[in-house]
């Protein structure tokens, strides 16, 4: 299992950092993590989302982590594709991918924002079919010559699309992978699927069966888990500030989340799963409910060892950690991604997936505590 970094770029109003701070603190970290090893950075891109997500153009940090960087890869995830002309995502990924020499790693997906699609004026309902759209259209565009293209939001006539990927084929593809029926979907596309960050583990482990079982392309799945990562000395002393820092951030993604749960906009019916847990969130959120879900890694080395280590086995492949999740300062962040670094990501490297798990055989509804 791969080891990668995933970024909110978050602001909480009671940091009293700035956002010139926090851009240069996520590029630092992101270098550092370069420096130490790990596998691929992501920014995601989100809008009017005060406090939770300033990186509402992640792809020019992306781009200036690039000139920064040598060898970590470069996620973009996830590009909320209905939000934008499919030719602009296409030149946009084409360019990030020349910058970064080769190192790129795109994710897309449908977003999850009423207030997004009302103020760039797209009706939710189209969410799936533009998204199938501007996936058809942004693969043509790996082929390197003029697209034509005839859809139901999109026409194209002999559009040459520049400039061109790097990467051959293309970069990577991933998914953002919420409601059951996108790992089928995915599954079928032969795109990676990224799980999480507020989706319970063990309903994460029964949607895995569902891809695997789909999985048809002749190279393995992957499947990417975003949790909340702090790795410390102390043990208890990396509870105690990721009691604050991650309850924090979980609450304002729940916050996010739960009018689409509620109301259930069409194309997203599929997430009246989750509705069970809107009076789990209502009620408040705390480090040891955010445990039991399966959404951090808290602790000692030896703690998170053993946590990551039933990631692995379970068939995750990258485990996207987010390690700036709410008030956590730059310097312990670093301690935690050097911490990590030398004492988990070895575990993590070298666990495996028993043969079941990747042939995607049924596994225990369980949870990770």
């Amino acid at each position: 299992m791969d080891c990668d970094l995933f970024f909110e770029v978050a602001l909480p109003e009671h940091s009293g950092w700035t956002e010139p701070g926090l851009y240069r603190d996520t590029l630092a970290a992101i270098e550092h993590a370069d420096r130490l090893g790990y596998r691929c950075a992501w920014l995601v891109e989100h809008h009017f989302l005060r406090g939770y997500s300033h990186a509402s153009k992640p792809e020019l940090l992306l781009a200036a982590a690039a000139a920064r960087t040598r060898r970590i890869r470069l996620g973009h995830a996830v590009i909320p594709l209905p939000l934008h002309h499919p030719v602009h995502v296409a030149e946009r990924v084409a360019a990030l991918d020349i910058l970064c020499g080769g190192r790129l790693e795109v994710g897309i997906g449908r977003g999850f924002s009423p207030r997004e699609y009302a103020v760039f004026g797209v009706p939710m309902g189209e969410s799936r079919s533009r998204t199938e759209e501007s996936l058809d259209i942004l693969r043509a565009s790996f082929a390197r010559s003029p697209v034509t293209y005839r859809g139901q939001h999109y026409r194209l006539e002999d559009v040459d699309i520049l400039p061109h990927v790097v990467q051959e084929p293309h970069p990577p593809l991933w998914t953002a992978a919420v409601s059951p029926e996108t790992y089928a979907w995915a599954a079928a596309r032969a795109l990676g699927v990224l799980a999480g960050p507020f989706k319970p583990w063990f309903m994460v482990k029964h949607d895995l069966g569902r891809y695997r079982r789909a999985w048809n392309a002749e190279a393995p799945p992957r499947v990417g888990m975003t949790v909340g990562v702090l790795c410390l000395e102390d043990g208890a002393r990396a509870r105690r500030l990721a009691a604050e820092a991650f309850t924090w951030y979980y609450r304002q993604l729940f916050a996010v989340t739960l009018p689409v749960l509620e109301r259930l906009y069409p194309s997203y019916e599929q997430l009246h799963e989750l509705g069970r847990f809107r009076s789990l969130m209502k009620l408040g959120i705390h480090l040891g409910l955010l445990d039991t879900f399966g959404l951090t890694v808290v602790g000692d080395p030896q703690e998170c060892r053993a946590k990551v280590r039933k990631y692995a086995e379970a068939g995750i492949t990258h485990l996207l950690c987010a390690f700036g999740a709410g008030v956590i300062e730059p310097r312990i962040v670093a301690e935690s991604l050097e911490l990590f670094a030398a004492e988990v990501m070895p575990c993590a490297v070298a666990a495996r997936a028993p043969e079941s798990e990747v042939a995607g055989a049924p596994s225990p509804l369980t949870g990770s505590s």
